[in-house]
């Protein structure tokens, strides 16, 4: 194979998508003694080669697949609008929050170590810490609504890490069916979950049920 066909093999971020993909799937659905190249390349419908070309070994995989999921929860953190009402910005994070984990399940699954993931588990500092910076998007906007006044706390973070838990709970929850399928389901449980802590740290409720509750989904397409 000549040198710029390999070249364009490994460029190729549709490959490359599909073996991130196929890689989580396994993880979460049948556990690390499922992650082999063979394994993880054909559920790609790709050669083994394939998995070696983009990521160099198994670990690496695993690694490139938990970035990848906070990765696409970052860009869905992008889209949403930061207007003058932090609250209704927090709002907006729950409902990306929530989008993509519907939307990834499998993904959703290994970025928290939620999959049976053995020896692949998050271990070191680095590992720990990944996909920290989705978190400090919440710990921003929610300094933004204490500064406002709109939120009665002394500590961000001590407030981000209770809704991040919230959403995270609820869904590792709805996920396991314990609340039914399909969004709506979740919904059932998020929204007064969501309105309940706002309005407990403080927050307006009528504001509080305009941006969360009053024709707004907590999950959105």
């Amino acid at each position: 194979m000549k040198a710029t066909d390999m070249s364009k093999r490994r460029a190729d971020p549709e490959m490359r998508s599909r073996l991130l993909e196929a890689a989580a799937k396994l993880l979460a659905v049948e556990g690390p003694s499922a992650l082999t190249t063979r394994r993880t390349a054909a559920e790609a419908g790709a050669t083994t080669m394939a998995v070696y070309t983009h990521f160099g070994s198994i670990g690496d995989l695993v690694d490139a697949v938990v970035d990848e999921g906070f990765a696409r929860l970052s860009d869905l953190f992008d889209d949403v609008e930061r207007t003058d009402n932090p609250v209704a910005d927090l709002a907006g994070l729950s409902r990306a929050y929530v989008t993509n984990a519907l939307s990834n399940p499998h993904l959703y699954a290994v970025m928290f170590g939620s999959a049976s993931l053995g020896g692949y588990r998050p271990n070191t500092p680095d590992e720990l810490s990944a996909g920290k910076y989705t978190f400090d998007e919440i710990i921003e906007v929610t300094g933004r609504a204490i500064a406002a006044g709109q939120i009665v706390a002394d500590d961000a973070t001590n407030v981000a890490a209770q809704l991040w838990s919230t959403l995270h709970g609820v869904l590792m929850l709805h996920t396991a069916g314990y609340f039914g399928s399909g969004r709506e389901a979740a919904e059932r449980i998020l929204v007064p979950a969501l309105i309940n802590l706002m309005t407990g740290l403080g927050a307006d409720p009528a504001i509080v049920d305009s941006v969360v509750a009053q024709g707004q989904s907590v999950s959105t397409n």
